[in-house]
């Protein structure tokens, strides 16, 4: 990697921020603003199934949103199909006017986990309808490299599942798919707190996405300001190189010109 440089390309867009943050169960609109604010994202997305996207008046969430100041990414949440999926990203294209859309075709109710056959399909299907395709899935390497061989801008693996707050439970496969893939990895849900967003980014992640980790915090925009530092301190700790993990001790002051303190023996 070129550590000299570190721009934070999607498609044809670059972002300064590597955090991307929801727009749902904020406690109000206001506390949503100022969390959004603190977070230094963006890059925002809005579940289309859950807004009235006719309604883009000046207190309604899209009339909130500066769209000079926040690039808005869509999102399928709430579909199970690749029928439903399709229909609501083009439905969000024509009402929002983008390309642009985070797929997430859902197997169940329980788990949230991605229908991987559903998931792969709406993407093949909107990737020939010429969109910009940035699909939730599994954190499987061979699910991802699929979604990569389709032509997928970015791929964003789970860390845990949605809304549970667990982290990152499996930073090896994670690493995999960052070293297997060309296209930006942004781990997606279960992100709880500030340092699993540290250990996403230290292992090399190119972003990461949250919404209920802000948005049920009791402080909400101080757990964003927490998020934008993290993702922030975990890149660049990943960018600097660390030490590699070693099972016994090594002096950190050199041992060359140290005072022999032994007594000496005049007799």
């Amino acid at each position: 990697m070129n550590r000299t440089t570190d721009v934070f390309q999607i498609a044809d867009r670059t972002f300064q921020s590597r955090l991307v943050l929801g727009t749902a169960r904020y406690p109000n609109p206001d506390t949503m603003m100022a969390a959004l604010d603190a977070s230094g994202a963006e890059m925002v997305t809005v579940a289309v199934r859950r807004l009235d996207l006719s309604d883009q008046s000046q207190n309604s969430i899209l009339g909130l949103l500066d769209r000079e100041k926040y690039f808005l990414l869509p999102n399928t949440a709430g579909c199970f199909t690749a029928k439903d999926a399709v229909l609501t990203a083009r439905l969000a294209r024509e009402a929002l006017g983008t390309h642009w859309v985070k797929l997430e075709v859902i197997g169940d109710d329980d788990t949230l986990f991605p229908d991987v056959t559903e998931l792969l399909k709406a993407a093949e299907q909107l990737l020939s309808d010429g969109f910009v395709v940035l699909p939730y899935c599994n954190d499987d390497p061979v699910t991802c490299q699929k979604l990569e061989r389709l032509g997928c801008a970015a791929v964003m693996p789970l860390g845990a599942p949605i809304g549970s707050g667990m982290g990152i439970r499996n930073p090896y496969n994670l690493r995999i798919i960052r070293e297997n893939l060309t296209v930006p990895v942004i781990v997606d849900a279960g992100v709880g707190t500030a340092s699993d967003a540290v250990v996403a980014m230290e292992l090399g992640i190119d972003g990461v996405l949250m919404n209920t980790a802000v948005a049920e915090a009791k402080h909400p925009v101080q757990m964003a300001r927490a998020m934008r530092l993290a993702c922030e301190a975990g890149r660049l700790a990943y960018r600097s190189g660390r030490i590699p993990r070693k099972l016994y001790g090594s002096a950190s002051s050199p041992s060359g010109g140290m005072i022999d303190a032994a007594p000496k023996n005049d007799g």
